[in-house]
């Protein structure tokens, strides 16, 4: 394969990965909501059942401060292995990986 041929194949991949990104993007957002609030259940905390947001005065700065850490990190590791796995399936499904 030429490395115009290869190019050209990788922009295609890329471009039919697009719809199938952005659904995947949706879905792990949602996923992350999800596992974050049931970890946050288990987090001692006064306000158990609320995660706090950084303008309401009823939480203290370290509150506020593990609750976005654990969301930040929660949303970032559950998108990369949605991402990942939906890069994997569309290889097998195409043989092109639509990354790179």
């Amino acid at each position: 394969m030429t490395m115009a041929n290869k190019e050209s194949s990788n922009t295609s991949a890329k471009l039919l990965y697009r719809p199938i990104g952005l659904v995947n993007g949706l879905i792990s957002g949602a996923l992350a909501g999800v596992l974050f609030k049931q970890i946050w259940k288990r987090i001692p905390s006064e306000h158990r059942d609320d995660a706090p947001k950084a303008l309401e005065s009823d939480f203290n700065l370290g509150e506020v401060l593990l609750a976005a850490a654990v969301q930040g990190a929660l949303f970032a590791f559950v998108k990369a292995l949605v991402d990942r796995g939906g890069a994997r399936a569309f290889q097998r499904l195409t043989g092109e990986w639509p990354g790179d």
